[in-house]
């Protein structure tokens, strides 16, 4: 299936354009190590990393007696806050991917359930800053994924209508939201899917393994760059 009258691309961020993991899972077992507990199969606890810190803390603390991973919140985010970017890097193949689609002059943009205060600081090091149109947090809006209204409005103000998008991410959330928001959706199977699915089964329009994939899903071959197009990064509203 091509989408090839698609004006614009939407991306979750952790787990879709960047993997974070390392940084998220670092965090949470630097509260370990704080409480004096041992350390966990890091590898194990990749998976976690697209539910947020709420749900790190509820996968590293679960069961501990006098622990409530919920009261834990605020000190993994200050920590995490001043390690976004230590072992964090983009996914391969994200990087040219990216700049083949904004050279077909598509309009690019996040929609991540990562607070703003955390997102922009990663696109900012990865790099990014001038890929997107816009940015869409967590905290952006009143409601977060898997409600459709962050996808709405990342299509408002990348100026296309949600039959004109197309959204890729890697969690169940992603494709809600999408179907939700009337735009089509693309599962990137390299991210932190649940152990034991691979996202065929999520009612998305195309599942990749790459990001290169993309360029056939999008008909880039065959399309020519806008002419005139202005890119603009998300402090341009």
């Amino acid at each position: 299936m091509a989408f090839s009258a698609s004006r614009a691309v939407l991306f979750d961020l952790d787990g879709t354009l960047a993997d974070t993991a390392p940084d998220l899972v670092g965090t949470l077992l630097e509260l370990r190590r704080r409480r004096g507990l041992g350390g966990l199969d890091e590898a194990e606890l990749r998976e976690h990393a697209t539910r947020g810190a709420i749900g790190l803390l509820e996968a590293g603390f679960k069961d501990i007696d006098g622990i409530e991973p919920s009261e834990l919140r605020q000190e993994f985010l200050d920590h995490y806050a001043d390690h976004l970017w230590v072992r964090s890097r983009a996914f391969p193949g994200v990087d040219a991917a990216l700049a083949r689609l904004a050279d077909a002059g598509l309009g690019l943009g996040v929609v991540t359930n990562k607070v703003e205060a955390l997102a922009q600081p990663v696109i900012e090091r990865a790099g990014w800053i001038r890929r997107f149109g816009c940015l869409i947090g967590g905290d952006t809006l009143t409601r977060s994924k898997p409600d459709p209204a962050p996808v709405i409005e990342a299509c408002r103000r990348l100026g296309v209508t949600p039959s004109e998008a197309v959204f890729v991410g890697d969690d169940r959330r992603d494709v809600l939201a999408g179907q939700a928001a009337g735009v089509r959706t693309v599962v990137a199977r390299w991210g932190y899917l649940p152990s034991g699915e691979d996202g065929t089964t999520w009612g998305a329009d195309a599942v990749i393994d790459r990001a290169d994939e993309l360029d056939a899903f999008l008909g880039l071959p065959d399309r020519a760059s806008v002419p005139g197009k202005t890119r603009r990064t998300y402090g341009q509203r």
